[in-house]
């Protein structure tokens, strides 16, 4: 290869130029694509199912730790206490956007340079994405911890939550470092397609916060009372308890991604795998910025409506989650296996991936969402306690539960054009949607309709925006070459 030789990649309809990562005496790695992946003959089920399967556990149980807290929180310290998480939830989720966003580029560079076999591409993203998460986990700590109480006043939060919101926050947001690692860590584990090991650990950090949530909240087995600080205090626990063995595991099983001595000596960043992490990550930080900032804005209405409606919000929240689970799992494997195709130089079989994810988020959407519907009322009883604000909750989870299925379609369509490093337009048309029709329809209809004028705007949104995606899919992205973002 020519020294000065540059190549261009597709992102969005923008051709941005890069320098091709190079490697002095690249080693392959043993491939380990699932064959019927890359046979065209050969159906999409069994890899994607064994794949999804642990990746679903494993956003289900992150789910299930938040849910048990706020069951916690909500029927043992009561709605005020309820309201203050609610409220520091969607500040954290912008603090922490940056690291997801970052999450995504890696995703793509890994689960390519996984496809290709490139070794040493692995291991340089992996030291550069840790190490540059950490940096931005601490400036985003400080930017928390600092400056809590103004956000909170910002956002509109109600006096009386704001004592419990602020020393829940500040314990949530100094955790933020560790945090930003070990998400980007799992997302890494996941982009080579093992999505068995983060699982395990996940287990092991969700088992431990829910035993230790109650003992540091209501003073079991000796412990203080601590009550939402203990909440808070318990969270960071079971996260450090559950990396600290996950690195070992890495390092006794001898790991390609495991941390090596070198990585503790110094932060040095290797520039050339920055800048092209950056290029990918940054329309994806800025998409989940959006987002963060959009459910902000959402939750300064909720709270015009008074306390009650912010609790009915949080319980509500967390259905939510729990629900969309499986279709975000469901984006996030097409992600991770249209990088990996796009690596083997087999984009025929992008197609072939599509169809097959959009079946299972059907499949799945229709049987979870009639479960839920079905028993709604016991449900958000987990949560609430007041039959009035459960009434409230009710109204709402009916309105807006169905479109999760949207939101997932619109979620695959994104990622696997995301995992062929198309990044720019993806993220302007959702940006858009959330903040011209999702934020303007939520103010609107909070007069006339209270809280389910906010909530109604979700579906609106959604359903936009798969409209709009598709109509870039079909007629721009297809038509496109897709090659990979590293050197041959």
């Amino acid at each position: 290869m020519e020294e000065n030789k540059k190549t261009t990649t597709s992102v969005g309809v923008i051709e941005v130029p890069f320098e091709p990562i190079e490697v002095e005496n690249s080693t392959k790695t043993k491939q380990t694509i699932h064959p019927d992946l890359l046979d065209p003959n050969k159906s999409m089920w069994k890899p994607i199912i064994v794949f999804l399967i642990p990746l679903m556990l494993s956003n289900i149980l992150q789910s299930l730790g938040g849910v048990v807290s706020t069951m916690i929180i909500g029927q043992g310290l009561g709605e005020t206490s309820l309201a203050a998480v609610s409220t520091i939830l969607p500040v954290s989720f912008f603090l922490i956007s940056l690291v997801i966003g970052l999450g995504s580029g890696s995703l793509v560079l890994i689960g390519q340079a996984y496809g290709a076999g490139k070794t040493n591409e692995l291991t340089k993203t992996v030291d550069t994405t840790i190490k540059f998460s950490f940096l931005l986990g601490v400036v985003m700590a400080i930017i928390g911890v600092v400056f809590i109480d103004g956000i909170l006043q910002l956002i509109g939060a109600a006096p009386t939550i704001r004592p419990e919101a602020s020393e829940f926050g500040k314990i949530i947001f100094a955790s933020l470092p560790l945090v930003f690692v070990y998400v980007s860590y799992t997302t890494i584990l996941r982009g080579t397609g093992d999505a068995k090991t983060p699982f395990v650990f996940l287990l092991i950090s969700t088992v431990l916060n829910i035993v230790l949530t109650p003992a540091f909240t209501f003073g079991w087995i000796g412990l203080p009372q601590m009550g939402l600080t203990g909440a808070a205090i318990s969270n960071v626990l079971a996260t450090l308890i559950s990396f600290i063995a996950l690195l070992f595991y890495l390092k006794w099983k001898k790991h390609v991604l495991a941390l090596d001595r070198s990585f503790f000596r110094n932060l040095k960043l290797n520039l050339p795998i920055l800048k092209l992490l950056i290029k990918i990550g940054i329309p994806s930080s800025v998409q989940m910025i959006a987002i963060s900032l959009s459910e902000v804005a959402v939750i300064f209405l909720v709270n015009q409506h008074g306390e009650q409606a912010t609790a009915a919000y949080g319980a509500v929240i967390q259905v939510l989650n729990f629900v969309q689970m499986p279709m975000l799992s469901l984006g996030m494997a097409a992600g991770v296996f249209a990088a990996q195709f796009v690596g083997a130089q087999a984009s025929h079989r992008l197609q072939s991936l599509l169809r097959h994810a959009l079946g299972l988020n059907y499949l799945i959407g229709i049987v979870l969402i009639g479960v839920v519907y079905l028993f709604s009322n016991p449900i958000l009883y987990w949560f609430l306690s007041d039959s009035s604000t459960v009434a409230m909750a009710h109204d709402v989870l009916f309105a807006v539960l169905w479109a999760m299925m949207i939101m997932g379609n619109a979620m695959i369509l994104s990622s696997i054009m995301r995992g062929t490093g198309t990044v720019v337009i993806p993220t302007i048309i959702i940006i858009s949607c959330i903040w011209l029709v999702m934020v303007p329809v939520a103010a609107v209809l909070s007069g006339p309709l209270g809280l389910l004028g906010i909530w109604l705007s979700y579906p609106i949104s959604d359903i936009i925006m798969l409209i709009v995606l598709y109509v870039f899919y079909r007629y721009v992205w297809k038509q496109k070459q897709h090659g990979s973002l590293f050197a041959s």
